[in-house]
């Protein structure tokens, strides 16, 4: 049965370089290094890829905004408040 994703076989051996206190501190707060650097590098890369899709979606995101501006919002009459 395959593994799912995120576990050992779909891991790679990676060298990071830290701040010694950095380090020490999470050690001593029981924090799993390995663990939290793939949370950062998780965020990070979502955060990247969504600043990503809003530059290569702009033109449409203001063209949407400006028609919306202009008309206001499609099938506003059928909105219940």
């Amino acid at each position: 049965m395959p593994k799912p994703a995120g576990q050992a076989r779909d891991r790679r051996p990676t060298n990071v370089t830290l701040p010694v206190a950095l380090v020490s501190e999470a050690k001593a707060l029981d924090i799993n290094v390995s663990q939290a650097c793939e949370s950062g590098l998780a965020r990070s890369v979502a955060e990247a890829r969504k600043a990503r899709w809003l530059e290569e979606n702009k033109d449409a995101i203001e063209a949407y905004n400006v028609m919306v501006e202009r008309d206001g919002l499609p099938l506003d009459e059928f909105r219940q408040f």
